[in-house]
């Protein structure tokens, strides 16, 4: 009588192991946070969009990673997989912190809420904060090991990219408004600079996942280190020029919150403290960037 052998379907190694485990939950969380949300219909405006946004994203772009791995087909995908699911959590761990954070600062906050109303936000709020902490711990898991050969994406200078990026697109969220740096032309300039640094560092990105990087007229390394040089003097001026034309009386500035913000935590003189206190905290972050981009120099020389 002939023996049929059973045979396996898929990669389930990439569902059992610690990182397919680590995957599994962020998509349950994600996919619970925002069913929770769309069930009370508890979101509105650009604040509730950006966290549906955020959470629908990561738990889409979760899922296809794990069908990829499942079904082996890595190399079939124009991207490099060493790049591209580190880049991805990164970024998912940032955006779901960030809906962490205003999430409940904009939907919790409201007294008319009832108590089964708040609870289903608070559930949320947990559900979204645990996305977090299991994009994070991918990210953990997965980044470059010293002395471990892997994409540039999965290295600090790497990931420290994706910050650098994300932090720019929040700065452009609070200076959308024109009002914020039409007045003088120093605060064009800083608009400047939040501009040619994000589309510098996304190009890098973008050339490491497309496995582009050939591309470039000189090594890798050094356009890094020369570009993140020339980003940290970028910044060092938008971030003592922005401040100076925003609160500096003798420039027109407002140096104190005035009357009308009183009662409201998104009045315009509050956006643009946030705009400055991002540009502080990214020329901190391009700083460390070009500090570990000089080490991977010497270290490759």
């Amino acid at each position: 009588m002939p023996v049929t052998r059973s045979k396996s379907v898929g990669n389930t190694s990439a569902l059992t192991s610690q990182l397919g485990i680590v995957r599994l939950l962020e998509a349950l969380f994600t996919c619970v946070t925002f069913s929770l949300v769309v069930h009370r219909n508890a979101w509105q405006g650009r604040n509730g969009d950006w966290c549906m946004f955020s959470w629908c994203v990561c738990f889409a772009v979760t899922i296809l990673i794990l069908l990829v791995e499942f079904a082996g087909l890595q190399h079939r995908i124009p991207v490099s997989w060493k790049n591209f699911p580190i880049t991805f959590a990164m970024y998912a761990t940032l955006m779901c912190l960030s809906a962490s954070i205003i999430y409940p600062v904009t939907f919790i906050q409201n007294k008319d809420l009832g108590r089964e109303e708040r609870g289903y936000r608070i559930a949320a709020t947990v559900f979204s904060c645990l996305s977090f902490l299991a994009y994070s711990t991918e990210v953990t898991i997965t980044k470059a090991k010293p002395g471990e050969v892997t994409g540039y994406m999965a290295t600090v200078p790497g990931l420290l990219k994706v910050v650098e990026t994300f932090i720019a697109c929040i700065i452009f969220v609070f200076i959308s408004d024109s009002n914020s740096y039409e007045r003088h032309e120093a605060l064009k300039w800083c608009v400047a600079v939040y501009c040619i640094c994000f589309i510098l560092s996304l190009v890098v990105i973008i050339l490491c996942i497309g496995e582009c990087t050939g591309w470039l007229p000189c090594p890798f390394n050094k356009f890094l280190s020369g570009y993140t040089l020339l980003a940290v003097l970028m910044y060092a001026t938008a971030t003592i020029i922005w401040p100076i034309y925003h609160f500096d009386k003798k420039h027109g500035g407002t140096p104190s919150r005035p009357p009308y913000c009183r009662g409201s935590y998104t009045c315009f003189w509050d956006q643009m403290v946030v705009v400055a206190v991002l540009t502080a905290i990214n020329l901190l972050v391009y700083l460390a960037d070009l500090v570990y981009s000089a080490r991977l120099i010497f270290i490759q020389e």
